[in-house]
C-alpha cells in the first residue's frame, strides 16, 4: 500500500473524516471500510487487531439481533403478530403463539441505535488514528508501539480507561431510557396496549393534540394538564421564595450585632436539617392527619391535608408551610455564610450618607445576595417543579375532585406535574404515553425557566464580580 500523502499543505488531523479521506494514504483510506487496516498496515498489529474484532463484534450483532428491532423502527411498526392461542386443525387443539412485543422492540430498537452512534465513534477514532500515523511518517516521526500506547494509557491518557465505566453506565441508565421515554410520547402504549397480549404502536402527534387540546371540555386531559400546571407553578414560585425570604430575614437578625449566642441558634437549626426529610414529613403528615394530634390539642376535626373545599386550598396552603418548617434552615445557613462576606466598606458608607436600615436592605443586601444565589434560586425552582416527596407524603396528591380534575385523568388537586406522571404509569389502568408527554413537557419546562432566568440575571452578567 502507498504510504505517500497527498496533497501539498500539511492538513490537520482534527479538520474532519473528509480530510482523511483526501489527504490520507491508501491504508487510511481503507480504514474507512476495513477498521484497523491502517493500523495494521503499520505493523501495529495489536490496535489494528482489536479495531477489526470491534466491527465484526458490531456486524455479528447488527444482522444477528438488532438490525431486526431497527427495521420494525423505520418500517413505521412496532410488531404485527399478537401473542395468543391458535386453534390447530390437525391437532383439534388450541396452541400458544408467541406474538411480537412492542415493547421490546422498542427497547431493543433504542438500544441498537446507542450501539449504533457508539460503534461510529470508535470508527472515526480508528480512521483518526490510521491519519496521524501518515502524518508521523511524512514528518519522520516513529510511530508508537502497542506496548508505549498501553503506557500512555496509565499514564497520561489515564482519563480514558477510568471514564469507560461511568460512560458506559450514562448509556446504559441515562441515555437509553431517555429515549426510550421520549419515544412512548408518540406511541399509544396504555392499559389498552399492553404487550405481549396486545401490542401499541406509532401515533405521531396525537399525544400532544390530547393534552394540548381544549376542544375536548373542562374534564379533558388539556384542561387538568393546565389546572395541575398551574398549580406546579404556583407552589414552586411560594416554596422557593418563601424559603428564601424567610431564611434571609432569620440570618440578618442571627447576625445582627449585638445577637447572643449566635452558634446556638444556627445549633438549633442544623439539628432541624439533620432529620432526614421523609421522616419529618410522615410525622407533619400524622400530626395533620383527621384524627391527628394537632385536632386532638385544638378539640377540632379539621381535614387540614384533606379539605377539597375552595379547591382544597387549605391542603396546598399547609403543604407550603411544612416546606417552609422543612426549608428554611438550609437556607438560613447559606445566607449566614453569604451575609459575612459582604464587604462592610458598602455598608459604612451608606450609614454615612444617612441611609435606613430598611434602605440599607434594598440597596445592598438583597441585590447582593440576588446576584450571588441566582444559580441556586433556579435549582431550587426547577427542584420544587419536580419535589415528588412533599407531596406524595404528605397527601398522595389528593384530596380526590373527580369533578374539577376528571376521574378519568386519574389527577388529583394537589397533584404537581410529577406526581400526575407517577400517578398515570402506577394506576389500574396505566398511560404511559400521556406519561410519557409530561415527563417531557416537565424536561422543557425546566430547562427553559433555567436558562432564560440566569442569562438575565446579574449573576450572568455581572460574572466578572464575583471570581
Amino acid at each position: 500500500m502507498s504510504e505517500r500523502i497527498e496533497g501539498r499543505k500539511k492538513p490537520n488531523p482534527y479538520k474532519g473524516l473528509f480530510s482523511a479521506f483526501r489527504n490520507g494514504s491508501n491504508a487510511t483510506r481503507l480504514s474507512f471500510f476495513v477498521m484497523g487496516s491502517g493500523q495494521i498496515a503499520r505493523k501495529q498489529y495489536a490496535k489494528g487487531a482489536l479495531y477489526l474484532l470491534l466491527q465484526a463484534l458490531f456486524f455479528v450483532y447488527l444482522f444477528g439481533f438488532g438490525g431486526r428491532y431497527l427495521l420494525h423502527l423505520f418500517s413505521g411498526n412496532l410488531g404485527t403478530k399478537v401473542s395468543g392461542e391458535q386453534w390447530n386443525e390437525s391437532l383439534q387443539i388450541f396452541e400458544k403463539v408467541v406474538g411480537d412485543n412492542s415493547f421490546l422492540i422498542l427497547l431493543y430498537g433504542v438500544m441498537s441505535l446507542v450501539i449504533i452512534a457508539v460503534f461510529f465513534i470508535v470508527w472515526a477514532m480508528n480512521i483518526k488514528g490510521s491519519y496521524e500515523n501518515d502524518l508521523r511518517i511524512r514528518e519522520g516521526k516513529k510511530l508508537p508501539t502497542f506496548k508505549e500506547d498501553l503506557k500512555s494509557l496509565a499514564n497520561e491518557k489515564l482519563y480514558a480507561p477510568l471514564l469507560i465505566i461511568p460512560f458506559t453506565g450514562l448509556l446504559i441508565f441515562t441515555l437509553m431510557p431517555l429515549i426510550f421515554m421520549i419515544l412512548i410520547a408518540f406511541t399509544n402504549y396504555d392499559y389498552r396496549h399492553q404487550p405481549p397480549g396486545k401490542l401499541f404502536d406509532w401515533v405521531g402527534l396525537e399525544n400532544f393534540k390530547a393534552l394540548f387540546s381544549l376542544s375536548g371540555g373542562t374534564s379533558s386531559f388539556a384542561a387538568v394538564f393546565f389546572r395541575v400546571l398551574a398549580w406546579t407553578f404556583i407552589w414552586a414560585f411560594f416554596a422557593t421564595f418563601t424559603n428564601y425570604f424567610l431564611g434571609l430575614v432569620i440570618a440578618l437578625m442571627i447576625n445582627k450585632k449585638g445577637i447572643r449566642l449566635k452558634a446556638l441558634w444556627r445549633t438549633l437549626f442544623v439539628i432541624a436539617i439533620a432529620v432526614p426529610q421523609f421522616v419529618t414529613l410522615l410525622l407533619m403528615q400524622k400530626i395533620l392527619d383527621g384524627d391527628g394530634i394537632l385536632n386532638k390539642i385544638l378539640g377540632t376535626n379539621i381535614l387540614w391535608l384533606g379539605d377539597g373545599r375552595y379547591f382544597s386550598l387549605l391542603p396546598r396552603v399547609m403543604i407550603i408551610l411544612v416546606n417552609i418548617w422543612i426549608g428554611v434552615p438550609y437556607t438560613l445557613l447559606m445566607c449566614s455564610g453569604i451575609l459575612m462576606n459582604i464587604p462592610t466598606d458598602y455598608y459604612e458608607a451608606a450609614r454615612i450618607d444617612g441611609a435606613s436600615t430598611v434602605r440599607i436592605f434594598f440597596d445592598i443586601t438583597l441585590p447582593y445576595m440576588l446576584r450571588v444565589t441566582t444559580p441556586y434560586l433556579i435549582t431550587q425552582f426547577v427542584g420544587n417543579i419536580n419535589n415528588f416527596n412533599i407531596i406524595w407524603l404528605l397527601t398522595g396528591g389528593g384530596p380526590v375532585d373527580n369533578l374539577y380534575y376528571g376521574g378519568g385523568t386519574q389527577a388529583q388537586s394537589t397533584d404537581l406535574l410529577v406526581t400526575w406522571l407517577y400517578r398515570l404509569t402506577t394506576d389500574r389502568n396505566p398511560q404511559y404515553n400521556i406519561a410519557s408527554v409530561i415527563g417531557i413537557v416537565i424536561f422543557v419546562i425546566s430547562a427553559i425557566a433555567s436558562l432564560i432566568t440566569f442569562n438575565r440575571s446579574a449573576s450572568s452578567k455581572r460574572e466578572e464580580e464575583f471570581q
